[in-house]
């Protein structure tokens, strides 16, 4: 197996715990926190789909999925374009609100766009620096397992979360 389909798989099962987590919710249970100020099943899956989308964008040099495709306009959040909930506040969190079909069809829009990208790089691009804000400097490939691991994080979040509604 090849680093870029180790990659796919890992983005692959970040698509299926997504799915899993709201499917056949509502958008007012997707809203709803299971304690004051905690986050949203919408709020998890919405800043996880940005995060990635965001950096794979950056690696990429591309424009992100969020603006070039329209689903800032989809959602319609009282928040910059930029937003991607990373330090947001519990109150603005809450105000992301949206349908499961609108969550899904944003995170199917990224997972494509970034399984597109790690088909184009080969194993030695794995070291090229990506971000040198950092001490050490990102390389693309500590940036893109640091997506997986945030993502995985949020998606397994949002389902612990869609367990405590049923419950």
């Amino acid at each position: 197996m090849r680093t870029d389909e180790l990659l796919a798989a890992a983005f692959d099962n970040i698509a299926g715990v997504v799915d899993s987590a709201v499917d056949g919710l509502t958008a007012d249970q997707l809203a709803q926190a299971p304690a004051p100020g905690a986050n949203t099943i919408a709020w998890l899956v919405w800043h996880l789909t940005r995060i990635q989308d965001d950096h794979v964008a950056d690696v990429a040099g591309s424009e992100q999925v969020w603006t070039a495709d329209g689903w800032a306009r989809r959602f319609d959040l009282p928040f910059d374009d930029a937003e991607h909930g990373y330090g947001m506040a519990a109150e603005d969190a809450a105000k992301v609100r949206a349908d499961a079909e609108l969550l899904t069809g944003y995170h199917h829009a990224v997972h494509a766009r970034t399984k597109e990208y790690l088909a184009t790089f080969s194993d030695a691009d794995l070291d090229r620096v990506v971000d040198t804000d950092w001490d050490p400097p990102v390389t693309l490939g500590v940036r893109l397992v640091s997506v997986v691991t945030d993502d995985l994080q949020h998606a397994g979040q949002a389902a612990y979360v869609r367990g405590l509604l049923a419950g």
